[in-house]
């Protein structure tokens, strides 16, 4: 096998793996509806995620009533906020646009009927306001002052019958993502209670709109613990009761993860937690995080405080926030090598202020660092080039007499001193620094709205032109006609259709990923072409041994 069709070979399976994955989630079958089990026996003590659960409730009480409102404008968010649980129904980032359409502000949160997001709390127990009741709160819009650091938008839940007061505040700070959510707990009643708030996100199982269907990340809840660490739960796994995941901790998030963004809520402290994750019937799911806040006794209050994350998974922002937030930039399993290559073209970019030349600098530095090894491979290639003619004398002469054809070749290589593999350890050996940066490229939220040069104006979306798609195809096709051709002609026809097949793949992969090819494509043929003259001209190797 020589090293051009082990690179093709690679990478195309590589896209059919994802082709796959992508075609596996799109043509799932539709969630069934849930069987809704009935309350636990009064015998038996539910837990709080039980209690949480049962009764369980239909999608259209779900599906979420519209209140008097509270709009909140700062100067990174648009916020809304309803009467009804006191849930946090829309959320717009002002610094981005969507994937589909660039006049619009991208929206993570958003009350719709069939695609809804919110985040959502409340408390566990009898006579206290969940998620579905009705808070006091003074409707209109809330902008943060010219000067103010924060803004606070105050919700009252009373019941005059127990005593008990809620009051249940939200706060937005200038230039951050993250919204604070201060519940203070007030007892006039007559009984203690049991202080077991819950936060959590109902979600669509849907991906975000404009993820193509070449290129779908993961989109889910997501939980985190010191424990087990970083925890995905897919969609599918909760609807099939197959949900994975460490339910109890002292530490830990709970949060919901799409490309470029996650939310999360971000308890504070050692408190005891529960995690639970449930699905709701038409689509719908919901996952999130129980306190114990301990009791309350009669004449006491008490304030809990936590924080939620909603916004881009901005690298240097996820980690100052929580720990293994970051984490929800998810690089898969070669997140040990995307780290430190992020961090280079991060560095990069700083410098030359533009993320697209910042892609061709680091294109070209791992190209010169990873020289002697694609050298190797490249030498081995050259000389198998040198050698088709007298391969293809051989294969005419011994017609369909393999062996003898296979025997001959291998003395051919032995007096040659050529190893046909000779190539193929330092091929694969770069692989993982391509596939990893491959997975930067397609997580960098940095990028997202960055141009480049003319006709590209987002990096993170398609190429509109298609010219990029096109030179990468071209690029490609020059590379085969570099390398040595096999000598079977079904496999020599393959090796020419499989350019043309990745140039369409292509058209719809993000343009900042497209570019990273190009560059790679033009330094591969430019040291190919160089290394093929040196060897076709009997010149001495620069370096190493074949």
């Amino acid at each position: 096998m020589d090293n051009q069709r082990l690179i093709f070979f690679i990478v195309f399976s590589f896209s059919l793996l994802l082709l796959w994955e992508a075609w596996k989630d799109k043509n799932a079958p539709p969630p069934m509806e849930p069987t809704v089990a009935g309350a636990p026996a009064s015998s038996a003590t539910p837990s709080p995620s039980q209690a949480l659960n049962a009764p369980a409730v239909s999608p259209a009480q779900v599906g979420f009533a519209k209140g008097q409102r509270a709009v909140v404008e700062t100067d990174v968010l648009h916020a809304s906020i309803d009467a009804n649980g006191g849930d946090l129904r829309e959320l717009q980032f002002l610094s981005y646009r969507e994937t589909e359409d660039k006049n619009q502000v991208f929206t993570l949160f958003e009350d719709n009927q069939t695609r809804p997001y919110l985040a959502q709390t409340g408390l566990v127990g009898e006579g206290l306001p969940t998620h579905r009741s009705v808070f006091q709160l003074n409707p209109g819009t809330y902008r943060l002052a010219e000067g103010a650091a924060q803004l606070e938008v105050p919700l009252v839940w009373n019941d005059p019958a127990t005593g008990v007061r809620v009051e249940k505040t939200y706060v937005f700070k200038r230039g951050s993502y993250e919204i604070s959510v201060r519940t203070r707990v007030i007892n006039e009643g007559s009984r203690a209670i049991d202080l077991t708030p819950y936060y959590q996100f109902t979600r669509h199982g849907e991906a975000p709109r404009g993820e193509s269907f070449f290129l779908q990340t993961y989109t889910g809840p997501a939980f985190y613990t010191e424990g087990k660490k970083f925890q995905k739960v897919a969609f599918k796994d909760i609807q099939e009761g197959k949900a994975d995941f460490e339910k109890t901790a002292t530490d830990g998030w709970v949060g919901m993860v799409q490309h470029h963004f996650v939310s999360a809520w971000l308890p504070e402290g050692s408190v005891k937690r529960e995690f639970y994750t449930r699905t709701l019937g038409d689509g719908l799911y919901s996952s999130g995080v129980i306190l114990s806040e301990g009791t309350l006794e009669p004449g006491q209050q008490k304030t809990f405080t936590v924080p939620l994350y909603a916004g881009p998974q901005t690298q240097t922002l996820l980690e100052k926030t929580a720990p293994g937030l970051d984490l929800s930039r998810d690089y898969g399993w070669l997140t040990p090598l995307a780290y430190p290559i992020f961090w280079s073209l991060e560095l990069i970019e700083r410098q030359v202020g533009n993320w697209g030349w910042s892609i061709i600098i680091l294109t070209i530095l791992l190209k010169l660092a990873l020289y002697p090894l694609s050298a190797a491979g490249y030498r081995s290639m050259a000389k198998m080039k040198k050698l088709t003619p007298r391969l293809q004398s051989l294969k005419e002469t011994y017609g369909d007499d393999r062996a003898k054809l296979h025997q001959a070749m291998a003395e051919m290589y032995k007096t040659e001193k050529i190893n046909p593999l000779g190539g193929c350890l330092p091929i694969l050996i770069q692989i993982p620094v391509f596939i990893a940066l491959y997975w930067v490229l397609l997580a960098a939220v940095e990028m997202r709205g960055a141009p480049w040069l003319g006709w590209v104006t987002d990096l993170t979306a398609p190429d509109p032109w298609y010219i990029l798609p096109v030179i990468m195809g071209v690029t490609s096709i020059l590379q085969v006609k570099l390398n040595p051709q096999p000598m079977d002609p079904m496999q020599a026809k393959i090796m020419m259709i499989m350019p043309v097949a990745f140039t369409v793949m292509f058209i719809f992969f993000p343009a900042g990923l497209v570019l990273y090819w190009v560059v790679n494509n033009i330094l591969s043929i430019a040291q190919q072409w160089a290394i093929n003259r040196q060897v076709e001209g009997g010149g001495k190797p620069a370096s190493g041994k074949v």
